[in-house]
């Protein structure tokens, strides 16, 4: 039984893989569970700790992998000539009010 599971544990890893560039949340929930999967039964030797291991890696996967998709902030700078810029994502950069940068 340890075996199948672990067979299909690696299965949806390699499924993953593929499903990574598309969506970080499922791809780190999919990888999440089946690591979790293989811990849980490997550790406890019975489907219940594996069940156990599949929802808990499955979930922190899924949380890992939603905050790996936030995307980059604005922050603002000083300039050489003492004037505040701020600096966007797509590497635009923009005069604003001194004020931002206090």
């Amino acid at each position: 039984m340890l075996i199948r599971a672990g067979l299909v544990a690696l299965t949806l890893t390699c499924l993953a893989t593929t499903a990574q560039a598309q969506n970080n949340t499922a791809a780190g929930a999919l990888i999440g569970g089946a690591t979790g999967a293989i811990i849980g039964g490997a550790v406890t030797g019975r489907a219940g700790g594996a069940a156990v291991g599949a929802v808990l890696g499955g979930a922190t996967g899924a949380i890992l992998g939603a905050q790996s998709e936030q995307p980059p902030q604005p922050y603002y700078v000083w300039g050489q000539d003492g004037r505040c810029y701020l600096q966007n994502p797509n590497g635009a950069v923009t005069r604003v009010s001194r004020s931002n940068c206090q």
